[in-house]
């Protein structure tokens, strides 16, 4: 049995995005799934688009990707604020809407309480009682929620309490063995987070 994952995350807004994909498909091989990164390899006909005609071209090839993907991997480490990426997070509802599973990470060892709060501290000033509830999750509850419900596991955090780097790929490696193990493909992981 073959399975493929979309491989979703902010990821490719890093410096070296095809050398980090490439180490990512190289991981999923090694557990028995085909990695599918939404990279944009023809940069340059993109820049010699028009900004509306590029980032239609963008979407559209990125739908048809996950359209062919089994399950989804993500990236849920926050970006550009307290959460995971919003573009993520739409690849994220569409395998929810479609019923396939999802297996999420994040390198970040802060609660989603934690980040939001700093994150909201100017909000409060000009409006009181503005509340912030985290349930002790690692992002906002829809997210932790599509993710335990349909992959079957909770989002993987970093065994040891520490954050990572963003471009870290060993929280990624433990979600990929956890998605292999649920899909079929391996034999329960021994190290097992709790």
């Amino acid at each position: 049995m073959e399975v493929t994952a979309y491989l979703a995350g902010p990821d490719v807004f890093l410096p070296e995005a095809r050398a980090h994909a490439l180490r990512r498909m190289e991981i999923c091989a090694r557990h028995g799934i085909v990695g599918r990164p939404p990279l944009n390899e023809d940069v340059e006909s993109l820049r010699a688009m028009s900004d509306e005609h590029a980032w239609r071209t963008i979407f559209r090839k990125d739908v048809a990707m996950m359209e062919g993907c089994d399950i989804i991997i993500a990236n849920l480490t926050p970006f550009r604020g307290p959460s995971a990426d919003a573009g993520t997070l739409v690849e994220l509802g569409w395998f929810l809407g479609r019923g396939r599973p999802i297996f999420g990470y994040s390198n970040s060892a802060k609660l989603f309480s934690e980040r939001s709060s700093l994150h909201t501290e100017a909000i409060r000033d000009s409006m009181p009682g503005l509340s912030v509830a985290g349930f002790g999750l690692p992002d906002n509850l829809m997210i932790a929620g599509a993710v335990l419900e349909s992959g079957g596991y909770p989002i993987v955090l970093p065994p040891n309490d520490q954050s990572y780097p963003f471009d870290a790929l060993d929280v990624f490696e433990l979600c990929v063995e956890i998605a292999a193990w649920k899909m079929g493909l391996r034999q329960t992981p021994t190290w097992l987070p709790t």
